[in-house]
C-alpha cells in the first residue's frame, strides 16, 4: 500500500513526480558550494549553472566552517550563506540545502568540528545526548536561515537534507537519531520536504524509516556498465511503493549516464560535482580513497562541466542539450512511467542489458538507446535501422501523438533528441544522421554541422536538426522552423605560462604560541589547534636504543632526531619504526606536525581515518628489546583436541580452508609492549585476556599490550600454506617530557598578510631538509587570476593571497592525493600578491624551488 504524498504549500512529492506549485517537474541539479568559491564569484557561478539549463543547486552547509572554534560563530563575508541563497533565488534556481550535521564532501572532518573528539563520551552521528546537544547549537544557528528562505515564502529552498549517507556508518539507533534531527527541523519551521540520502542503496539505513523523512538515493555506477537501468528501475519501484519519486541526490557527471537515469524514472538528477570549486585554507580532508589513505587536494574537481576555476568544459553543452529535451517534453516527461522497454531494440554496439523506457503522459514512449562504445553504430528500433553516435544515449521518441503541438498525426519514430517543439515545427539535436517516421512517411535527415541546420518538411511539419553546439544555444523555434540562437560568447583568452624568478625572502619566521609542558605528546586539538600545526620538543636518552616506534601520528610529521631530519611521516596513524641506531646519548627530538584535514569518512583500517579522530604526534616509544614470538602458539578450533597442539602462528594444517582458527599464547613483558604481526594479508582478530576482540589489518598490524602477563588470541582464516605470518614483540619505553608550541591557521594567515624586512632574491632557492622560507611574490595584473605551479623538488608549500590561504602543494616524494590537480595553487582574479611558506623535506633529491609558473585558469 502506497503512503500518502508529501505536500507543503508549494512542493509536492508523490509516487510519480515532483510538483512545484502544482506543475510536474524533472529537476536537474548541480552541486555548487559557496564555501569553495570566492564570494565575488558567487553570482557568476550561479548564473553559469542556470545558463547550463539546470534548474537547481544542492548546497552543503558545513558546520565547522561556521563554528570556527567552540561557541565562535561566523556567517559573514565568505561565510554569508544567507546571501548566497538569496543570489540563487535571484538567478532563478531552486536549492536543496544540506546542513548535515555531517556532510562528507571530502571536507575537513565531514564538517564535524574537530573538538568534538576531545569528549570521550561524545559519540558522533549517534542518538546520544552530548552529540545532539552540539547539533542543536548548530541547527539553532543555521536552520532559521533556511526557514526564512523556503519555497514559496520568498526563497529558493525546496528540500532540506538531514545527515548524509548514514547507511555507510555504524549508527546504533538510526530511527532515534533521524527522529531527533527531523524534530529539530520541524521545530525551526522547516515545511519543505525533509530528505535523507542512501549512499549504497540502504534506504532504511539512511532514513531509519522515520515518518516525514523522504528517502533519496546516491548512485555512482561505472559509466560503461550495461546494468545501470535495472538497478535504478528497482529503486524507482521501491520508492513508488512508499509514495515518493526517485530522487537521485548524487551521481556521476556524464550526461550519457544521466540520460539513462532519466529514462529509468528519476525525477531529481543531481550529479556530483558538476560545478567544481576550491578547498581554501586548511579545509581538505584526509580520506580513504588511497591505499588505504590519501589527502584531498585543494582543487576540488572531479571533471564536472565547470572546472574549479570556472572554465566550461565540453560536457557543459551536453547539459544544455539535455535540459532542452526536458523542457520540450515538459509534463509528458515529468509524469511518465518507467518500464522495461517494450520497443524492440537491437544494436551492433555495446549497450544496456535491460534498456529503459518511459511511457509518456499523453501517449507514446521515450526510449534510451545508449552506445557504450567508442565507435558509431546502428540500432534497429521497431524494425527501423537508425544511426547512433559513439559515447551517446539518444532519447528516441516512439508512437508519440502530436496533437498538443498542433499536428493531428503521430511521430512513429525519431532517432534523435527532441529539443524544441511548436505548432508547425520540431527541432532535434544530433551529430549523426537522423531517422524520422512521421504519418507513415520515413525520412532520413543528414547529420548537421555547427551553424548549418538541416531541414525538411513532412506531413506539414518542418523538421530541423541542429548540431549539439547549436542546440545548446537554441533560444526559440518559430512555427516555420526558423531557429533563433543566443549569441556565441567571445572565446576566453589564454596566455602562455610565465616564469617567475624574482621573489623576496622574509628575514623573520612566523611566531609560535607556547602551549605548555606535557609528559606525553598531547593532541593538537587539546592545545586549541583545529587547523594548523604544532611543534613538539624534548630530549631523550637513546643509549642502547636502535629504533623508535611512533604510534598514532597524524597528519604530516616532520621529525628531527639529534639534528638529523627524517623523511616525513604521513601514515594516517599507523605505527612507524624509525631507525636511530647511529644516535647515542641524550638526543634532542623535534617534531613539526601539520593537520592536513580530519577524516571525512569512517575507515577502521587506520587510526587517523576514523571519523572524529584527533591529530598530533601520537606517542613516541623507545624500543628496548625485540623478541621473535612466531613459535609456541596453541591451536584451538577445527579438530584440534586436548591437550591443545602447539604450532607456529598460522602453521596448523587443515582441509577446512577459510574457516577461522585461533592461536593463543601467554605473553610476558615488564613494560608496555607492541605485538607486531608481520605478513598479515587478510584482517585477523586479536583478543587480549578477556577483552573485546580487535581487528588487525595489513595497513597497521600492531597491537599495544599493557605490562604484565597477557593471554593473546589471534583468530585468522585458515590457509593451508600458513600464509607466512610472523610475530614479534617490541618492549617499549615512552619518550616523555615534551614542550609544545602551536601555530593555528589564523596565526599563520595573519603573519602571511603582514609585512616585514625582506631581501630580494632570484630563484632557484635551495633549502636544507627541515629549513623553512617565507617568500613574497608580486603577481602581474590579470582579469582571470592565475594557477601557480611550483617547479622544484622535495618541498611543501602553503600559499596566501588577499588575506586568505589559497592552499598547499607537496612537490617530490609524497603520499597519495585525490580530487583536482594537487600541484597548483589558484589565485583568483582580484586577489593580489602571493606569499609562500616553503619547507624543505627529506627524500629523493635536494629541496629546491627553481621557479614559479603562472598559468591561465582558462587554459
Amino acid at each position: 500500500m502506497r503512503r500518502p504524498a508529501i505536500v507543503n504549500k508549494g512542493i509536492e512529492l508523490d509516487a510519480r513526480c515532483i510538483r512545484i506549485d502544482g506543475r510536474p517537474r524533472v529537476l536537474l541539479c548541480a552541486s555548487l558550494f559557496y564555501f569553495r568559491l570566492p564570494r565575488e564569484q558567487w553570482r557568476a557561478r550561479l548564473e553559469q549553472v542556470r545558463a547550463s539549463g539546470y534548474t537547481c543547486v544542492d548546497v552543503y552547509l558545513p558546520w565547522n566552517f561556521h563554528e570556527t572554534a567552540p561557541g565562535r560563530w561566523s556567517f559573514e563575508g565568505g561565510r554569508d550563506v544567507a546571501a548566497f541563497l538569496d543570489l540563487a533565488h535571484e538567478a532563478g534556481l531552486y536549492v536543496i540545502a544540506r546542513p548535515g550535521p555531517y556532510i562528507c564532501s571530502e571536507w575537513d572532518g565531514g564538517a564535524l568540528p574537530a573538538w568534538l573528539g576531545l569528549d570521550p563520551d561524545l559519540r558522533v552521528r549517534q542518538n546520544e545526548p552530548r552529540f545532539l546537544a552540539q547539533v542543536t547549537a548548530w541547527f539553532d544557528r543555521v536552520l532559521p536561515l533556511l526557514t526564512a528562505r523556503q519555497y514559496p515564502a520568498g526563497g529558493p529552498v525546496v528540500m532540506v537534507q538531514l545527515e548524509n549517507e548514514l547507511d555507510f556508518f555504524d549508527c546504533e539507533d538510526r530511527t532515534g537519531y533521524l527522529t531527533a534531527l527531523r524534530d529539530q527541523a520541524i521545530r525551526h519551521g522547516i515545511t519543505v520536504p525533509l530528505i535523507a540520502c542512501a549512499g549504497q542503496g540502504d534506504i532504511e539505513g539512511a532514513t531509519g524509516n522515520v515518518p516525514g523523512v523522504v528517502p533519496a538515493c546516491n548512485f555512482y555506477p561505472d559509466d560503461d556498465s550495461p546494468h545501470i537501468e535495472a538497478e535504478v528501475r528497482r529503486y524507482t519501484g521501491l520508492l513508488a511503493d512508499r509514495g515518493v519519486p526517485l530522487l537521485i541526490t548524487e551521481t556521476n557527471r556524464r550526461h550519457r549516464t544521466l540520460r539513462r537515469l532519466l529514462a529509468s524514472g528519476a525525477s531529481l538528477i543531481a550529479p556530483y560535482l558538476q560545478s567544481s570549486g576550491w578547498n581554501f585554507g586548511y579545509t581538505p580532508s584526509s580520506g580513504n580513497w588511497g591505499n588505504p589513505g590519501n589527502f584531498m587536494s585543494h582543487g576540488y574537481d572531479f571533471g564536472g562541466y565547470v572546472s574549479s576555476t570556472g572554465a566550461e568544459r565540453p560536457e557543459y553543452i551536453q547539459a544544455q542539450v539535455l535540459a532542452r529535451v526536458i523542457d520540450a517534453l515538459g509534463s509528458r516527461l515529468a509524469l511518465a512511467t518507467p518500464t522495461v522497454s517494450r520497443v524492440e531494440v537491437t544494436a551492433d554496439f555495446p549497450t544496456s542489458s535491460s534498456a529503459s523506457a518511459l511511457d509518456l503522459q499523453e501517449g507514446g514512449r521515450l526510449v534510451a538507446v545508449p552506445n557504450l562504445g567508442t565507435a558509431p553504430g546502428t540500432a534497429v528500433v521497431n524494425g527501423v535501422p537508425v544511426a547512433v553516435a559513439p559515447d551517446s544515449c539518444p532519447l528516441m521518441l516512439v508512437d508519440v501523438p502530436l496533437r498538443s503541438w498542433g499536428c493531428d498525426t503521430t511521430l512513429t519514430l525519431a532517432s534523435a533528441d527532441l529539443v524544441a517543439a511548436t505548432d508547425g515545427a520540431l527541432a532535434f539535436s544530433s551529430e549523426v544522421p537522423v531517422t524520422v517516421v512521421l504519418g507513415g512517411t520515413h525520412v532520413e535527415i543528414p547529420a548537421p554541422t555547427t551553424g548549418a541546420p538541416e531541414r525538411t518538411t513532412v506531413a506539414g511539419l518542418t523538421l530541423v536538426v541542429l548540431a549539439p553546439p547549436d542546440a545548446a544555444r537554441l533560444r526559440a523555434l518559430d512555427r516555420d522552423g526558423t531557429v533563433r540562437l543566443t549569441d556565441v560568447p567571445p572565446p576566453q583568452g589564454t596566455t602562455p605560462p610565465a616564469a617567475v624568478r624574482a621573489v623576496r625572502r622574509r628575514s623573520a619566521a612566523a611566531p609560535e604560541k607556547p602551549a605548555g609542558s606535557h609528559a606525553v605528546p598531547p593532541t593538537l586539538e587539546s592545545l586549541g589547534v583545529y587547523r594548523g600545526r604544532g611543534t613538539y620538543r624534548t630530549t631523550a636518552d637513546l643509549t642502547g636504543v636502535d629504533e623508535l616506534l611512533l604510534v598514532g601520528a597524524a597528519d604530516i610529521v616532520d621529525l628531527s632526531i639529534a639534528g638529523r631530519v627524517q623523511p616525513p611521516v604521513a601514515g594516517f596513524g599507523a605505527a612507524q619504526r624509525i631507525d636511530v641506531h647511529e644516535v647515542t646519548g641524550n638526543a634532542p627530538i623535534e617534531a613539526v606536525v601539520e593537520i592536513w584535514g580530519h577524516a571525512n569518512f569512517d575507515d577502521a583500517r587506520l587510526p587517523a581515518l576514523r571519523l572524529g579522530a584527533l591529530r598530533g604526534l601520537g606517542t613516541l616509544w623507545a624500543v628496548r628489546n625485540v623478541q621473535d614470538l612466531s613459535a609456541l602458539w596453541t591451536v584451538r578450533g577445527h579438530w584440534a583436541g586436548a591437550p591443545a597442539p602447539t604450532r607456529e602462528l598460522g602453521g596448523w594444517s587443515s582441509t577446512r580452508v577459510g574457516v577461522p582458527v585461533t592461536y593463543t599464547r601467554d605473553i610476558r613483558s615488564t613494560t608496555v609492549s607492541a605485538l607486531h604481526l608481520r605478513g598479515v594479508v587478510e584482517p585477523v582478530r586479536v583478543t587480549v585476556d578477556d577483552g573485546e576482540p580487535s581487528t588487525v589489518h595489513a595497513e597497521d598490524p600492531w597491537v599495544l599490550l599493557p605490562a604484565g602477563t597477557r593471554q593473546v588470541a589471534v583468530t585468522l582464516p585458515h590457509h593451508p600454506s600458513g600464509g607466512g605470518l610472523r610475530a614479534e614483540l617490541l618492549s617499549l619505553e615512552p619518550v616523555t617530557d615534551w614542550s609544545c608550541a602551536v601555530q593555528d591557521d589564523e596565526l599563520l594567515t595573519g603573519f602571511a598578510a603582514g609585512k616585514g624586512p625582506a631581501q630580494d632574491i632570484r630563484l632557484p632557492l635551495a633549502l636544507e631538509p627541515g629549513e623553512e622560507a617565507w617568500l613574497d611574490i608580486d603577481l602581474p595584473p590579470s582579469d582571470d587570476g592565475f594557477l601557480v605551479r611550483l617547479d622544484g623538488s622535495q618541498l611543501r608549500a602553503t600559499g596566501w593571497a588577499a588575506g586568505e590561504c589559497v592552499g598547499r602543494v607537496w612537490v617530490g616524494d609524497r603520499p597519495a592525493f585525490s580530487g583536482g590537480d594537487p600541484d597548483v595553487l589558484w589565485v583568483p582574479a582580484g586577489w593580489s600578491g602571493l606569499t609562500l611558506l616553503l619547507r624543505g623535506i627529506d627524500g629523493q633529491g635536494d629541496p629546491e624551488l627553481r621557479r614559479l609558473w603562472l598559468e591561465s585558469p582558462n587554459g
